[in-house]
């Protein structure tokens, strides 16, 4: 109760303890040339050898509350305080996005973002994802189990909009009846990824229920991006289990491209590799490196880098994504907006102290993360090291391969 006291007083002053990345909403044109001289050569140093279209956040989330008949949703249990957890993190967002009237909450955030894509100062494109309803087994929509709703079609206006830096990625569930119709509806308007969060929609991706829709990925050459490990970004509860990066071993098995979103780099999993009455529990983020260590599974299984500085997940496995540059190749970029506006969960001290960043580039950091958050992030990610080594990630893990036809 204290914790969420705490969290109430921060959304009330923010100055206390939480800032927002980019407060100016949508950065100027020129928001480089305000940079200090230490923070334009961090920003140099880190789009060397990844300036290119090549260059693809696959984690940029869309959002809404239905304004302008966007068709997104959000639950109303997220918007009162009768689910105090909810409303913190709806406010939260809320702010790190740049909405300031919730009247007009979905045009503000897609001008911000539209603002931010446009200013990067970079080639690279950015994947706008949607996100489906949650479904029972049965094929019928889970209303109370939707925490929110993003429409493919208002993804494919705003990327539309936006341009050639916008690539759009539908969301369709498993369990929808007309599911394999619909992966062919957007494959067919250039669709070329599926987000799925498994903790939040509800399907097991383990379940045969998923073979035809994973055989279909296939033949249309799709790629599936889909959480791994704990989700707390949204109410998950009893469906976290979804979350254990070993029941993607159904969809790899039939051939799926599957992006394993954060690297699994939070929370436990059960170790269904073993016999039923000897599972136990282990680090998602063990699993996760398991299966990337299959050799049946290269060209298959690739981790996502998103969210992998925030503080509680930065120590251990990110000292080992930075140590296995045999996996660099197979990483891939993601920011996961817009949590990188929120510094709050990434806190650059405590990756000083572990050795993982050089203090001197603290406070040009913190630079460029007033100015444009989706940079920070990237730059962020560059100039990491390993503590031992002194090696950072390779920049193959920022740059798409050609088989995802990005």
């Amino acid at each position: 109760m204290l914790c969420l006291l705490a969290l109430v007083v921060i959304l009330s002053y923010p100055q206390l303890l939480v800032r927002f990345g980019g407060t100016g909403l949508v950065p100027e044109q020129d928001w480089q040339e305000a940079l200090s001289p230490a923070a334009r050569t961090l920003l140099q140093e880190a789009l060397a050898e990844i300036d290119s279209p090549a260059l693809v956040d696959v984690h940029t989330h869309l959002a809404g509350l239905g304004a302008d008949n966007s068709g997104c949703e959000v639950h109303p249990h997220m918007r009162t305080w009768s689910n105090p957890k909810g409303k913190v993190r709806f406010d939260l967002y809320l702010k790190a996005s740049g909405v300031r009237d919730v009247e007009a909450a979905d045009s503000q955030y897609a001008q911000r973002l539209g603002g931010l894509l446009d200013t990067s100062g970079h080639a690279g494109r950015y994947c706008l994802l949607a996100f489906d309803h949650a479904y029972f087994p049965d094929g019928s929509i889970d209303l109370a189990g939707s925490e929110f709703f993003v429409p493919n079609e208002y993804v494919w206006q705003v990327a539309e909009a936006l341009g050639a830096r916008a690539l759009p990625a539908m969301s369709v569930h498993p369990y929808r009846k007309d599911a394999l119709q619909q992966l062919e509806h957007w494959a067919g308007r250039g669709g070329r990824m599926v987000k799925w969060l498994p903790n939040s929609m509800g399907m097991d991706p383990a379940s045969p229920a998923c073979d035809a829709y994973y055989d279909k990925l296939v033949e249309l050459d799709l790629t599936l991006l889909t959480h791994t490990g704990e989700e707390q970004a949204v109410d998950a509860e009893e469906r976290q289990a979804f979350g254990n990066p070993l029941r993607l071993r159904r969809a790899l098995d039939r051939g799926v491209r599957v992006i394993a979103a954060h690297c699994a780099t939070l929370g436990h999993d059960l170790d269904l590799d073993l016999p039923a009455e000897e599972q136990v529990r282990r680090p998602s983020f063990e699993l996760f490196l398991r299966m990337m260590d299959e050799p049946r599974y290269e060209g298959l299984l690739f981790g996502e880098l998103s969210a992998i500085t925030q503080f509680n997940r930065y120590d251990g496995p990110l000292r080992t994504l930075l140590e296995r540059r045999d996996l660099h190749a197979r990483f891939v970029n993601g920011a996961d907006y817009p949590l990188p506006a929120i510094n709050a969960v990434i806190r650059l001290a405590p990756l000083v102290e572990a050795g993982l960043l050089p203090a001197a580039e603290v406070e040009p950091l913190r630079e460029i993360f007033d100015k444009h958050p989706l940079v920070f992030d990237l730059v962020l990610k560059r100039r990491l090291r390993h503590p031992l080594s002194g090696r950072g990630f390779a920049a193959e893990a920022f740059l798409v391969p050609d088989a995802f036809g990005f």
